[in-house]
């Protein structure tokens, strides 16, 4: 593994860090991680009894031959195993209807969540129905589920939601495609098993752009109103991972190291989201996805170097420290200018991937000042834009659309 290596503070920095935030640490998911771990499935699902397993994953996955061997492992132990496999990209409020109601009756005492942000938020999705009924509207926000959940295990295919470290269970509205953002502790997995290995059947598409989503992960969660010190040791460390193997994962498929690395460096971002969530790149990237079905990761790609511009006057400093583990900048940089690196460099590593890097190219249609405005005005309805450090407004927005074009 990469390591984080030391940034040096100087005086000025020290002022401008000021005293540490308030925040309410809670490790709830124990974290698994190494070549070969998958093999642990059903010895570590064991420990939570022997009652029917729920595994919810994807037709890819089962064509990759990963679901068979999870359901191997499980059966090994003498456990029983319902298998959900029709989960699609950006699950809706559908999917997870639909997963209930393959599930309703079997008496499921154990879910398991293999494969991307998809896979594992539809099955956290699921959590929520079978345990506390209702709807998924019911639990948008935060906290609104009553009883107690059943414990997850959540196994990623993919480097980049981190979704296996958060509390949230994203979905989307079948009929707005709007994502809601449903969080609770007790929707939290109780166990990560994070294998190198099953990243290495994702297409180069796929690691490029979940790579490009966990990036943004980390570099916003460095720098939200709600930053603590524990959130950020988990998104520099992060982003030190990332931001290292980035290209190295994009251009050679079977670099263990770097598959590893960005791997764990997609957890610890998730990580830092659950202790300080988001900012504006998600905030503008959601209606984009939801009207021009566009892939997340190119969105967040193409919004964030304009984010990281518009926040300079309240986080340039933060940036510069990225910017600095990054070794993209150096000490003798001012603020300003190290942060104009970060976005430019985040700008290359999106253009190296063969990913678009303006709405102009990503785009069909080109945005029109009425397509501006309806995206904007529902940017303003995203929860993670409250959190971003310079207020957002529409106008704000509308700006950032518009340089983004």
């Amino acid at each position: 593994m990469i390591p984080v290596t030391e940034t040096t503070i100087t005086s000025n920095q020290t002022q401008q860090l000021g005293p540490p935030s308030l925040f309410d640490y809670q490790p709830r998911t124990r974290v698994v991680f190494g070549i070969g771990s998958f093999s642990r499935l059903g010895e570590i699902a064991s420990e939570f009894g022997n009652g029917p397993v729920l595994l919810v994953t994807d037709p890819g996955l089962k064509q990759a031959g990963h679901e068979e061997a999870a359901i191997a492992s499980l059966e090994a132990r003498g456990l029983q195993v319902a298998v959900f496999d029709d989960v699609a990209p950006n699950p809706t409020t559908d999917d997870v209807d639909r997963c209930v109601e393959f599930a309703k009756g079997q008496s499921i005492q154990l879910i398991v969540g293999l494969g991307g942000g998809s896979s594992m938020d539809c099955a956290k999705g699921a959590n929520f129905l079978l345990t506390n009924g209702g709807r998924m509207h019911d639990y948008r926000g935060v906290g609104k589920a009553t009883r107690q959940m059943l414990p997850m295990i959540a196994i990623p295919t993919t480097a980049g939601t981190g979704s296996e470290a958060q509390s949230f269970a994203v979905i989307a509205d079948a009929e707005t495609h709007m994502k809601m953002a449903c969080g609770d502790s007790k929707a939290a997995c109780r166990v990560a098993i994070l294998d190198p290995e099953l990243t290495v059947t994702m297409p180069r598409a796929v690691a490029a752009a979940t790579g490009i989503d966990a990036m943004t992960h980390a570099i916003e969660s460095y720098v939200t109103t709600k930053r603590n010190p524990v959130s950020q040791m988990f998104a520099r460390q992060a982003w030190v991972l990332l931001s290292k193997s980035f290209s190295q994962v994009i251009t050679t498929s079977d670099d263990p190291e770097a598959r590893g690395n960005m791997l764990l460096g997609a957890h610890l971002a998730g990580a830092a989201i659950e202790n300080s969530m988001l900012g504006a790149a998600h905030a503008t990237a959601n209606p984009l996805s939801a009207h021009f079905n566009m892939v997340h990761g190119n969105a967040v790609g193409i919004m964030m170097p304009h984010v990281i511009r518009w926040n300079i006057p309240e986080v340039g400093h933060l940036y510069r420290d990225l910017a600095i583990s990054a070794g993209w900048a150096g000490h003798g940089e001012t603020a300003e200018q190290a942060a104009e690196t970060l976005a430019e460099g985040f700008t290359d590593l999106v253009s190296a991937a063969s990913m678009p890097h303006t709405l102009t190219n990503a785009l069909e249609v080109q945005l029109n000042d009425e397509m501006r405005d309806a995206l904007a005005e529902e940017a303003t309805q995203q929860w993670t834009g409250r959190f971003n450090p310079r207020t957002m407004d529409m106008n704000s927005f509308r700006q950032l659309y518009g340089d983004a074009t």
